[in-house]
């Protein structure tokens, strides 16, 4: 039987593009192998979205040759599809697959000579469809990705994205709901729903939204949570929100991206936002919704970022109080507007500021922990941990329980009891 490996960097998108090319490689008789292990063919499934992630990229490929040198070595996805020649001349790539044939990648695996190279990647304006690749399981895990869009029309002015994925393609929402019965089939009780733009869902096809889609998911027996993956603010209206709580199974956590907590800042990243604008989406959130968690991303040196800009965006950040945040640095993308514009910020100052951010959201976020002690509330259980099974409440607070029987894949009542340093003690009602 031969046996493929796969190495995955990146997004959420990408660990449910892996899961569906390794049920490609299953069902066509081959054996999925831990990434270290000696395999036949090797699936690297690269990132773009920073200059780390290009050489994570490049570095997992040489690992793999290294690993097998008579190895098929596939290299996939983002930083595939936007530099397909400087991927191609990385030694030991056999093949170089964009983001819109992973689909095919066992026959074009098993189509290659020995010793030939191909690259297989269509131009930006040829990404018109949504390419079906179910994962249907995931490996290891008790949450599921389902991934419901794929691409970008925002362009903005740092982001490679859009230039990777393509335009908005919408999936059909009987596929969506179809592919949901298989997880929870496969035992999932948690889904989380994914894409490039995920309020953008439908935008393409005019006839439902992402609300359609949760409405629809809501109604599938076994399935017991669906979360949200990372949201546009602007799209988040308060129409959409008030819908949004009604539903039970939706979980009380909103990721919504910001970037920046400065006007002059989001104007020059093309974020067609306003401080304003997204502190109102904060509060109707709240309003709407008991115990709801926000968190972000937020980036710091962006080209031109004074430090009066960078102040305004703590003070911005320290007001809206995020339950938890992802701080990171502005990478410059070529063939994006950001990479040409002048004032770029030197390492050390974005290492600085990231620091400061970090010290900040470390502050809110223990804040939001805090408040919830005390509190009785779901908690759906993944593995063992140094005695303890941890798991995520709805509103994403990992907490730690002791428990005599195993518990995990199990979702429980649990009462909050104090802060651990990076998790919060349960105790099981």
């Amino acid at each position: 039987m031969k046996k493929v490996a796969f190495l995955t960097l990146g997004c959420k998108v990408n660990t449910y593009e892996t899961e569906g090319m390794k049920r490609l490689f299953e069902k066509s008789g081959y054996l999925v192998v831990e990434p270290e292990a000696c395999a036949d063919v090797y699936v690297i499934n690269t990132c773009t979205v920073t200059h780390l992630s290009d050489r994570k990229s490049r570095q997992m490929i040489r690992r793999a040759r290294r690993l097998n040198p008579d190895a098929v070595i596939a290299a996939v996805g983002c930083y595939a599809q936007v530099a397909p020649e400087e991927v191609s001349k990385i030694e030991g790539v056999n093949l170089v697959i964009g983001n819109n044939r992973k689909s095919e990648i066992v026959d074009l695996v098993e189509e290659l000579s020995r010793d030939e190279q191909r690259i297989e990647v269509s131009l930006r304006k040829e990404l018109k469809n949504y390419e079906e690749l179910w994962a249907e399981a995931y490996t290891g895990q008790t949450r599921a990705f389902l991934k419901i869009q794929d691409g970008c029309d925002q362009f903005c002015s740092y982001c490679i994205i859009p230039f990777a994925r393509g335009r908005i393609r919408s999936r059909s929402i009987e596929s969506i709901t179809r592919e949901a019965g298989k997880l929870i089939n496969n035992g999932f009780k948690e889904i989380v729903l994914t894409g490039i733009h995920l309020t953008s869902y439908g935008k393409d096809i005019g006839m439902s939204t992402l609300i359609d889609v949760i409405k629809e998911l809501d109604k599938i027996n076994g399935l017991v949570r669906i979360r949200l993956g990372s949201l546009e603010p602007l799209y988040m209206t308060e129409k959409m929100i008030k819908e949004m709580s009604t539903i039970e199974k939706l979980c009380p956590h909103f990721h919504l991206s910001l970037q920046s907590g400065c006007d002059e800042t989001l104007s020059r990243m093309n974020r067609k936002y306003t401080t304003a604008e997204f502190r109102e989406i904060v509060e109707n959130i709240r309003q709407y919704i008991d115990d709801v968690a926000i968190t972000t991303d937020i980036m710091t040196g962006f080209p031109g970022e004074t430090e009066e800009e960078f102040r305004k965006t703590c003070s911005f950040v320290e007001s809206i109080g995020f339950s938890q945040a992802h701080i990171f640095q502005y990478s410059v993308r070529k063939g994006t507007k950001a990479a040409e514009m002048k004032n770029q910020i030197p390492h050390h100052v974005k290492e600085e500021r990231s620091k400061i951010l970090m010290e900040i959201c470390e502050r809110s976020m223990l804040k939001f922990r805090e408040n919830q002690i005390g509190k009785t509330t779901d908690v759906l259980f993944e593995e063992k941990i140094e005695g303890y099974y941890t798991g995520h409440t709805g509103n994403y607070i990992p907490v730690r329980v002791l428990s005599n029987k195993d518990i995990s894949g199990e979702l429980l009542n649990v009462r909050l009891v104090k802060n651990g340093t990076d998790f919060v003690i349960g105790q099981i009602v």
